[in-house]
């Protein structure tokens, strides 16, 4: 009897083991890489200075192909969010405020991740937040999937030579995009 209590004791220890670490809100987007003094760190893909990776997705209104990847006119923020992220509802006023001031020097694209949403919810979050910035479709995946996009809000700086200055995990502060952004911008 006690042996069998112990077996089962372990076996439930396995299986919550296992599901902690493959937790869909779990970062798995991890990767070993040497800090500046030796030891071995761990940083989220695609890593800060690394090429932003390249991909083509439809708007919502399934009118327009929007592409990123190598060098642009304008400083991108793409923001991979879902309609049913409280942390994404938070933010959507602060990015309507930061693409009506940067505008001119900024391109943003809110990447909704459909295949963990619904078409519906998005075109209601949308219309409901009065979002006047492209919205596109991750219809399969995987452009969150290239993006290493575990969590939302998920949102990326990439500047005009298509390079990730910036990962940013979860809503940032107002004034923190705004300095974030003046520093990109400057870079000329």
């Amino acid at each position: 009897m006690k042996r069998n209590i112990v077996i089962l004791s372990l076996g439930i220890i396995a299986i919550a083991a296992i599901l902690a670490f493959n937790w869909p809100g779990r970062n798995h987007a991890k990767s070993n890489v040497t800090a500046g003094n030796g030891q071995t760190a761990v940083a989220a893909k695609p890593l800060e200075g690394s090429p932003a990776p390249a991909f083509t997705l439809r708007s919502i209104d399934d009118t327009t192909d929007y592409q990123v990847g190598g060098k642009r006119d304008k400083v991108l923020i793409v923001n991979f969010w879902a309609s049913w992220c409280g942390p994404c509802d938070v933010e959507a006023p602060d990015l309507a405020k930061l693409y009506d001031k940067y505008k001119d020097k900024v391109d943003l694209y809110a990447v909704n991740e459909t295949k963990y949403d619904t078409v519906r919810g998005a075109k209601d979050f949308v219309k409901e937040k009065d979002i006047q910035f492209p919205v596109l479709m991750d219809k399969s995946g995987d452009v969150g999937d290239d993006y290493k996009v575990y969590s939302y809000p998920i949102s990326f700086i990439i500047d005009r030579t298509g390079v990730v200055r910036y990962r940013l995990e979860g809503p940032q502060k107002l004034a923190d995009w705004e300095k974030m952004l003046d520093e990109v911008i400057a870079e000329a």
